[in-house]
């Protein structure tokens, strides 16, 4: 089962922190959360349930970068 792992704020940022977590090992996808009218609007990143403790550590690290 998917679980959401983070609320990215437009497609570039999803994106980017899917393929961080894939570089990392972890299966990641994306979809749209919303519309925004300021943009492309925000975007789930999402990871499988048994590997979203992982994800969470993992984008802790690339959120500080």
């Amino acid at each position: 089962m998917w679980t959401v792992v983070y609320i990215a704020a437009n497609r570039s940022q999803a994106e980017a922190m899917k393929k961080f977590l894939c570089d990392e090992g972890i299966l990641a996808n994306i979809r749209s959360a919303g519309f925004s009218m300021q943009g492309d609007g925000m975007y789930d990143v999402m990871v499988l349930e048994s590997e979203a403790d992982e994800a969470h550590t993992i984008l802790c690290q690339f959120v500080v970068r």
